[in-house]
């Protein structure tokens, strides 16, 4: 999990610096050609281009290393936290739902991937089997049972 997350970030960091060190400077060299640069908008585009692709980069850089830094023991083995996928049931209809809690770059709401951060991540987070948990919709609320909880731990262990 985690090192399919590096592996993403560092792709698009490479793809983002090949920008900044190769395209732009030549964007904004053929933007030079076309004279007064006040009214240049070719020129302007690749200046903002440029920026946001230094901003990206910094924020690329800080995520591999924060995610390089964590520390999967930390993680809670009796309880869900990032890397678990809770199984639940819907305490009304009986329908089951399971969640996966990932990492933001890899979400997915249509496919039960959700970040801890998110409002459905927060109420799921923590949480053990038999827990109730009431998950907080913009057009409703729903309660659901735990019925399990695979956490980080447990998946390392059935891929050993």
């Amino acid at each position: 999990m985690k090192r399919a997350i590096i592996k993403k970030l560092d792709d698009e960091l490479l793809i983002s610096q090949k920008e900044l060190q190769v395209d732009i400077p030549k964007a904004i060299l053929t933007a030079r050609e076309h004279g007064d640069l006040k009214e240049n908008a070719e020129y302007k585009a690749a200046k903002e281009r440029q920026t946001f692709l230094q901003a990206r980069i910094s924020l690329l850089q800080k995520r591999i290393s924060d995610v390089t830094s964590l520390n999967i023991e930390k993680i809670p083995r009796d309880r869900s936290g990032l890397g678990s996928t809770l199984f639940l049931t819907d305490i009304q209809t009986g329908k089951e739902k399971n969640f996966h809690l990932v990492f933001p770059e890899d979400v997915d709401p249509d496919a039960g991937k959700i970040s801890p951060g998110s409002p459905i991540g927060r109420a799921l987070m923590g949480k053990q089997k038999g827990d109730e948990v009431i998950v907080s919709l913009p057009e409703k609320k729903i309660e659901y049972e735990v019925m399990r909880v695979n956490t980080i731990h447990d998946k390392s262990k059935d891929a050993n």
